[in-house]
This record gives C-alpha cells, sequence and structure tokens, in this order.
C-alpha cells in the first residue's frame, strides 16, 4: 500500500515537472515572436535620392534630409525634410545687433526692419518715443476668440494702437488670435479684422495667428492636420480677397507638426522661435525672434521681431509687375 503510494507521488510529479517545461517552452516562443514584431530600428536611414510621403491622396516629395526635434517622451525625433517646401536661407553670420535691436545684412547693409507685436496687454504705448527707438513696423492684435465658448472679442486698445502707430510714422501690419474649428469660422474673424480696418493704413501683412492652449482645455484640442490647414487657407484668401497681404503665424513645432505646409506655400510666414538664431528649416518672411525684449515707450516685455521683405514698398513693385 505505502509502495503503491510512493508510485503514485513519483508519477505526479514527473506529470507536473512535464506540464512546467512545456509551458515554459510555449511562452519563451510567445515572448520571443512579440519581440521580432515590436523590433524596430533604432534609426531609418532616408535615401539620399529622395522619397514619396503619401497623406491621403496628395503625395509629397521628400528630399532625404531630415529635421530634427527633442520630445519629451522620445527624446531626439526626427521628419523628412518636404522638397515642396522652398527652404530658408538666411546665412546666422549675417544678423547684427545695434542699440539692442537685431537686424539681418547683405553685403555689410542692414536689409531687413525691425520691428515689434502688440495688444491689450501692452495697455497703453508711447507711441513717439517708440517710433524714436528705431522701431519699423508694429503688428497690432485686431482681437481674438475665446478658447472655450469662442466668442469674438476685439482687442480694447486696437484704435488706440492704430492711431498712436499711424500718427508715430511706424508702418503697421495686424494679427488676429483664432481658436477657429472651421473654416467658417476662420472666415468670421477674417470679415471681423476687415470690418475694423476703416481708413487706417495697412502696409504689412494681416495675420492669421492660431495657437495651441497648453494651459487649459480648449476647444481647439484635437483640431486635426486638415481642419487646421483649412482654417489657415480660408482666413488668408478672405484677407487677399480684400486687397492685403496675407500671413500665417506659427512657432516651430506647431508647424512641422500641426499644419499641412506644401498646402500652404501661397503664403508668407511669420516664425515664433525664441532663439539667439532660427533653426526652422523651411523659409518665413518674418522672424518673431523674442518675447522679453525691451523697447522705450513700452512698459514691460514686448515681442521684437525681424521682417525680412519689404512690404512697404510690395505694393508698388506688384503694380510696376502687373504693368
Amino acid at each position: 500500500m505505502n509502495q503503491l503510494k510512493f508510485v503514485t507521488i513519483i508519477q505526479s510529479v514527473l506529470i507536473t515537472g512535464l506540464v512546467l517545461v512545456i509551458a515554459g517552452l510555449l511562452l519563451l516562443r510567445k515572448t520571443h515572436q512579440e519581440e521580432e514584431s515590436e523590433t524596430v530600428p533604432a534609426s531609418v536611414e532616408v535615401p539620399d535620392s529622395g522619397q514619396t510621403v503619401i497623406e491621403s491622396d496628395i503625395i509629397y516629395e521628400t528630399t532625404g534630409q531630415k529635421i530634427f526635434l527633442r520630445d519629451a517622451e522620445f527624446g531626439e525625433i526626427w521628419i523628412p525634410v518636404l522638397a515642396d517646401v522652398p527652404a530658408c536661407e538666411y546665412q546666422a553670420d549675417q544678423y547684427v545687433t545695434r542699440n539692442n535691436l537685431t537686424y539681418y545684412t547683405e553685403n555689410h547693409k542692414i536689409i531687413s526692419t525691425f520691428g515689434i507685436d502688440v495688444s491689450g496687454h501692452q495697455a497703453e504705448i508711447d507711441w513717439p518715443t517708440v517710433k524714436k527707438a528705431g522701431v519699423d513696423f508694429a503688428m497690432i492684435r485686431v482681437g481674438y476668440r475665446g478658447y472655450s465658448g469662442g466668442k469674438l472679442v476685439l482687442d480694447e486698445y486696437f484704435d488706440r494702437n492704430m492711431q498712436g502707430a499711424g500718427d508715430a510714422g511706424i508702418d503697421i501690419g495686424l494679427y488676429f488670435y483664432s481658436q477657429a474649428i472651421t473654416p467658417e469660422e476662420a472666415v468670421e474673424e477674417a470679415e471681423l479684422v476687415l470690418s475694423v480696418i476703416g481708413d487706417y493704413k495697412i502696409t504689412y501683412p494681416i495675420v492669421y495667428d492660431w495657437e495651441l492652449v497648453t494651459t487649459d482645455i480648449a476647444r481647439t484640442d484635437n483640431v486635426p492636420v486638415k481642419t487646421l490647414t483649412d482654417c489657415s487657407i480660408a482666413f488668408c484668401e478672405r484677407i487677399r480677397q480684400a486687397g492685403y497681404i496675407p500671413m500665417i503665424y506659427q512657432n516651430k513645432r506647431t508647424s512641422l507638426l500641426k499644419l499641412d505646409l506644401p498646402e500652404l506655400t501661397d503664403y508668407d510666414f511669420w516664425l515664433a522661435e525664441y532663439n539667439d538664431q532660427a533653426t526652422y528649416y523651411y523659409n518665413y518672411q518674418m522672424w518673431q525672434y523674442a518675447s522679453d525684449g525691451r523697447v522705450p515707450g513700452v512698459n514691460g516685455d514686448v515681442d521684437v521681431n525681424i521682417c525680412f521683405k519689404d512690404y512697404k514698398n510690395y505694393e508698388a513693385e506688384e503694380s510696376d509687375e502687373n504693368a
């Protein structure tokens, strides 16, 4: 009886061991299969001859070059350079700073203009002093759309800034802070801008300034790339139809990851990148290089900009070309 019990125990142990071995082999095989399916190359080389990127029904050509970015989760990341979008040609060694204002030069001659962009946040501005300090142009906020309820609001200092800058002999451009989520809302914003221009002289662009709200929940959270691109086009085309120069304002990261850039090459671009040297790969006509600039006549910090295009004489040049 004891011998039979002993044999039974031995058999149970052997069967249990065999089951464990089989289970272990199956688990090892499954883990190996999962590792093979999830493994990707650490880096992917883009052929120098270029490649094709397909987005929906649109095909974009890439040059084989890379744009590197920093990501909070992945660290360094990259995206391919689009051949369809003009590259920036400004040279880092051609910037100069005089009286704390930065300019761009060619053949040792300044070819850029210096400007500020302002809104009700700056409150009262001494525009004659601003002009005397060397400011050539001012980008003035017309208004904004609320990021929560979507209400359109006119900047409370708009008329005072327009009158003051104009009287001081400063060239003027405009911008509208958008939170549009449809092209129809973007057109509505453009219509508001056009409705308040009146007899004011606008020599610089009218800008579509759509920004992500990172400090709160906003109606623009998760807006698709196509929608944002269509909103930008809708605003700019309405501004162009009215006879003004349209422009798109955006920071480097949002521009590269959230805008369909090949669809927007018809419009001038205002880059926001706070740096000693801009690292944005593509072309731009205006660069907002700091948000903590100090200019006599303005209380506190103010955004400061370099403009590379002669907008003041742009209309005359266009007329000559069409004559």
